[in-house]
């Protein structure tokens, strides 16, 4: 069987565990920002006014990781493995790559680089799941909207710490 047949009722319980699969591979990607936590050295940092607060970060990251692995996993539904997906990968890299580079290696300027290519890949994905899959792309405009904000705020704490 095809992944779009899955998608299209032909075995809800493997189209539910490749659910499932997606929601894994977030949420393991996720685990960066556990391991790597902004700690005393980024409590230090001067930062913009308009930062949020530090609670709004794990409730911001949980609703867009959930919305990230059911994008992937339309598009996963209507195309299989293709281009959108592997888009989708590489920003699900960037994201997991951008804790460890902020706070575990403490180089803000290279977590900016991180966030401008996670940006560009998400902004790929965009276009490419269009034609593909609407909820995908849905599911991850507040995404976009989200890694802009951060990629504001990161540049912010680059240009008041040099």
């Amino acid at each position: 069987m095809t992944s779009t047949e899955f998608g299209s009722g032909g075995n809800a319980m493997l189209s539910f565990v490749s659910l499932g699969v997606f929601l894994a591979l977030v949420f393991l990607a996720a685990t960066t920002g556990a391991f790597f936590q902004p700690g005393q050295w980024y409590a230090g940092l001067n930062k913009p006014s308009w930062t949020p607060p530090n609670w709004l970060f794990p409730v911001a990251w949980t609703v867009l990781y959930t919305m990230i692995a059911v994008a992937g996993w339309k598009v996963w539904q209507a195309e299989g493995l293709r281009a959108a997906l592997v888009v989708w990968g590489i920003a699900l890299a960037f994201n997991m790559a951008w804790s460890w580079i902020m706070f575990g290696r403490q180089e803000i300027g290279l977590a900016l680089i991180d966030l401008i290519l996670l940006w560009v890949a998400i902004v790929a994905f965009i276009v490419l799941a269009w034609p593909v899959s609407r909820t995908a792309v849905y599911l991850f405009v507040p995404y976009f909207f989200w890694v802009s904000f951060a990629g504001a705020l990161n540049f912010a704490v680059w240009r008041l710490n040099p």
